[in-house]
């Protein structure tokens, strides 16, 4: 480990930041010097301009992509190398604000019927019945599943927060029939590795993938990932009548906000809305000419 990597390393870790975070920051500065074949601590606000314009049009990563290569990139520059000036050169490029996708009930019940294997459809259930983040979901461990409850703890999700989640009754029985098939002894979904004798956790790339192929099998064309399925479960939650203050708390967002954009999903909520187009009296479409008329140039 090199020094500079060690002392980002530091940085990171006495600030508590997750393992995940922590992975994704050191990767984005080592990709950011491999691109200028050189030490990060020689690069400066030239090469920082070239880099994010680089990302953006050649590369055509994603805003959201690009705003978490200049967090990283100033969490180097400022805290571990103490360079306050650099903040300046480093501005995080707008994110043009999509709404999110999200599927119907029927799709969701197509798309885990579709998983193909128990593993990916107690999977695909927990995503939906929980609407756990993948990584989450991939450190799930089986003492987190407190059935006495009806509780399901996640521990240490993002910003490092725990939270309680209902368990339904009917995720509860396929987590129980899927248990005595494979016997996961720590992580509900491990992963198991040759010469390892400890269970390791499914990657994140491992819950998109069985996400994308249950998908593509039951037919579905929207793009479907991780994130769709907790979309859709705050959607519906928001549909059946579940207040946001509560749908806030059950996703762990930090900010109301974050939580309102399911008001423009939900159809309830869209469909509630009185349009004043349907309150003027209108003459009757009888009474319209069919014909197109085209103006004389004079």
């Amino acid at each position: 480990m090199t020094r500079l990597r060690k002392m980002m390393l530091e940085e990171l870790q006495r600030r508590n930041y997750s393992e995940i975070t922590t992975r994704k920051y050191l990767q984005y500065v080592t990709a950011f010097a491999r691109h200028f074949g050189k030490s990060p601590d020689q690069l400066g606000p030239n090469e920082l301009r070239s880099y994010q314009a680089y990302l953006l049009r050649e590369r055509k990563v994603t805003p959201g992509t690009a705003v978490n290569c200049v967090a990283a990139l100033r969490f180097f520059f400022i805290k571990t190398l103490k360079r306050h000036q650099f903040r300046e050169f480093l501005p995080y490029p707008k994110d043009r604000r999509r709404l999110p996708t999200v599927l119907s009930p029927e799709e969701v019940a197509r798309l885990i019927n579709a998983a193909g294997t128990l593993f990916r459809r107690t999977l695909l259930m927990t995503l939906y019945g929980t609407g756990m983040r993948r990584s989450e979901l991939a450190h799930l461990k089986v003492s987190d599943i407190d059935s006495q409850r009806m509780i399901i703890r996640v521990v240490a999700g993002k910003g490092g927060k725990d939270r309680d989640l209902p368990l339904s009754p009917t995720l509860l029985e396929t987590l129980r029939e899927y248990w005595h098939w494979r016997k996961p002894k720590l992580y509900m979904f491990p992963t198991r590795i040759r010469g390892l004798p400890a269970e390791k956790p499914i990657s994140d790339k491992t819950v998109w993938i069985a996400c994308s192929e249950a998908a593509r099998r039951a037919g579905i064309n929207k793009r479907v990932t991780p994130h769709t399925l907790r979309h859709s479960w705050a959607t519906h939650l928001l549909e059946a009548g579940t207040d946001l203050r509560t749908i806030q708390v059950l996703l762990g967002h930090g900010d109301l906000e974050t939580t309102a954009q399911y008001l423009h999903l939900s159809r309830r909520h869209l469909q509630a809305v009185s349009n004043p187009l349907d309150g003027l009296a209108l003459s009757s479409r009888e009474n319209v000419s069919r014909r197109f008329r085209r103006k004389n140039n004079e």
